[in-house]
């Protein structure tokens, strides 16, 4: 079996996964409480914590799957993008692993894992299709032609926030809780979608642009004093979702028919999967980061050649 870790911001996360992509265990300990406090993830506070996880979570994935090291013929790891600190302890654990079994390593990309959770049992996506990745920090709309990241053909991306960031800082400006996009999509269930006008950027190509729509919550948010705004909350979460999910629908559609897929975070989100009917959507437990899509993606990976100089990288390549 391949062991999958994934440290990349702010969930510990391990999984067994088989080659042929049955999922044997998968365990993920997030820190969202430890950093609501702050209302959002301090990469500091999110590495020293991967630290205290990443063994105990390893242990419990393998006690879940029924294995021991001795099943495990293959570690895989998140490289990057992502906290740089969070990755390293990732990285670290890791190689420990690989170099005391004997055992290859594999390097993966985070977001080749998020489109990789699609390749899993008990119902794999063949390619070609394309592929709608948003997240809290990246937004991209793919061409999938293969399992591999050389795959995957990039046909836009945001120019500035994240979907999954607006969401978050939507929230934020609502005074919601951490985590920002699922307390938003909640209350947004309580609102009119149609109570307010939000603009949609309209920009060249199949590229995304969220910055505008951030801005203009904001101003909608200072014209109101504190009784209207708590009166008026579930409106301007509804219709603030309905503009983010409307940007990502239109690009996706732009970009052609076939089939079509959602992937990352913002995939969980009830409205887009709601208005995209006939897309192939990830399992809710495999749209947040998970250690599963990266023992997935790792049978598309090679293997890293000389793991001990392996690093891990903070953007995408």
């Amino acid at each position: 079996m391949i062991l999958g870790i994934e440290t990349s911001c702010d969930e510990t996360a391990a999984a067994l996964v088989t080659h042929e992509g049955e999922i044997r265990s998968s365990i993920v300990s997030s820190q969202a409480d430890l950093h609501a406090r702050y209302g959002g993830v301090v990469p500091e506070v999110a590495s020293r914590r991967h630290l205290e996880l990443v063994t105990p979570v390893i242990r419990d994935a393998l006690e879940q799957a029924g294995a021991g090291l001795d099943d495990v013929d293959t570690v895989a790891v998140t490289a990057g993008p992502g906290l740089i600190g969070a990755l390293l302890v990732g990285v670290s654990a890791a190689k420990a692993l690989a170099w005391a079994r004997r055992v290859p390593l594999v390097p993966v990309d985070h977001l080749h894992g998020h489109v990789a959770s699609l390749f899993l049992r008990p119902t794999p996506l063949e390619p070609p299709f394309t592929c709608l990745l948003a997240s809290g920090g990246h937004t991209l709309l793919l061409d999938v032609r293969g399992r591999g990241r050389d795959g995957m053909r990039v046909l836009g991306t945001t120019l500035d926030d994240a979907a999954g960031e607006a969401f978050d800082k939507g929230a934020r400006l609502l005074g919601l809780p951490y985590p920002g996009g699922a307390a938003l999509d909640a209350l947004a269930r309580e609102g009119d979608p149609a109570a307010y006008v939000f603009p949609v950027a309209r920009v060249p190509g199949l590229d995304f642009s969220f910055s505008g729509l951030k801005t203009a919550l904001l101003y909608a948010v200072r014209g109101l004093d504190p009784a209207q705004l708590a009166a008026r909350r579930a409106d301007l979460a509804a219709s603030y979702q309905r503009a983010i999910v409307r940007a990502l629908v239109e690009r996706l559609e732009a970009a052609g028919s076939g089939t079509v897929a959602i992937v990352g975070g913002v995939a969980a989100n009830s409205e887009l999967r709601s208005s995209l009917p006939d897309a192939v959507a990830a399992p809710l437990p495999l749209c947040t980061d998970n250690a599963a899509m990266i023992a997935s993606a790792a049978r598309y990976t090679p293997a890293a050649s000389d793991y001990l100089t392996l690093d891990a990288y903070a953007s995408a390549a």
